[in-house]
C-alpha cells in the first residue's frame, strides 16, 4: 500500500499513527514531491463515483481557484490540475490496489477496509 501524505497535515499524521498502531505496512510518500498518478486519481474518482471526493475543498489552493471555477472544469482539466497542484488532492490518499483507495481519514471506514 502507498500512503500519499503531507507532513504538515494533522489528518495525515492521525492516519499514519492509526496504521502503525494496527501493524499495517505501508509505503509513505510525500504527496507534494510524488503525487498520485493521473491514472490513480481517475480510478479513485470512478470508485467513489464523483471527482469531488478527491478535492481538498478546505485548502488554500481550492479556495484560490474558487468552487464555481472548479465545478465548471472538465474531467480532463481537473485531473491535470490535480497532478500539477497536489495540494488540491484530499489527503491522506491511500492506494491499496487499482480498485481500492481511501481518501481522507475516517477511522471507521479505514478499519472496515483494512482490518
Amino acid at each position: 500500500m502507498k500512503l500519499f501524505s503531507y507532513s504538515a497535515c494533522s489528518t495525515c499524521r492521525r492516519a499514519i499513527k492509526w496504521l502503525k498502531s494496527n501493524d499495517i505496512a505501508f509505503e509513505l510518500i510525500d504527496i507534494l514531491k510524488s503525487p498520485p498518478s493521473k491514472e490513480m486519481l481517475i480510478s479513485a474518482s470512478e470508485l467513489y463515483g464523483n471527482r469531488k471526493y478527491l478535492l481538498n475543498t478546505s485548502g488554500v489552493v481550492y479556495r484560490s481557484i474558487g468552487s464555481d471555477v472548479v465545478k465548471k472544469m472538465t474531467d480532463k482539466e481537473i485531473f491535470e490540475k490535480l497532478c500539477k497542484e497536489p495540494r488540491l488532492i484530499k489527503r491522506p490518499f491511500l492506494y491499496k490496489s487499482r480498485t481500492s483507495f481511501l481518501v481522507g481519514f475516517k477511522e471507521e471506514k479505514w478499519a472496515e477496509t483494512l482490518l
